[in-house]
């Protein structure tokens, strides 16, 4: 009866060790759903990100003015027959 209730009590300690401690165990199943929360929150700032971008992609194939708008604002480029005008803040003295 003494082996038994020994046994039993070796059992009982290695499923709590499993519940507690070791892989598959509630802490471990914590960890594991925050980081799923935490990834599904990044893929849908990238997914955003990549809509934005399908946006700006398809603005650029489908016309022009997308075109010209980026040519004017990233590399300075003005239509024939227009006035160029530049604004230079005066330098202030140290």
């Amino acid at each position: 009866m003494k082996w038994l209730l020994i046994a039993l009590l070796v059992l009982f300690t290695a499923l709590q060790y499993r519940l507690w401690i070791a892989e598959g165990s509630w802490a471990d199943v914590a960890r594991l759903e925050r980081e799923i929360s935490e990834q599904q929150q990044r893929n849908d700032q990238l997914q955003e990100r990549n809509r934005v971008l399908a946006v700006e992609v398809n603005a650029l194939k489908d016309g022009l003015d997308s075109i010209e708008e980026r040519a004017r604002e990233d590399l300075g480029m003005i239509e024939e027959g227009e006035t160029f005008f530049m604004v230079v803040e005066p330098q202030r003295r140290r």
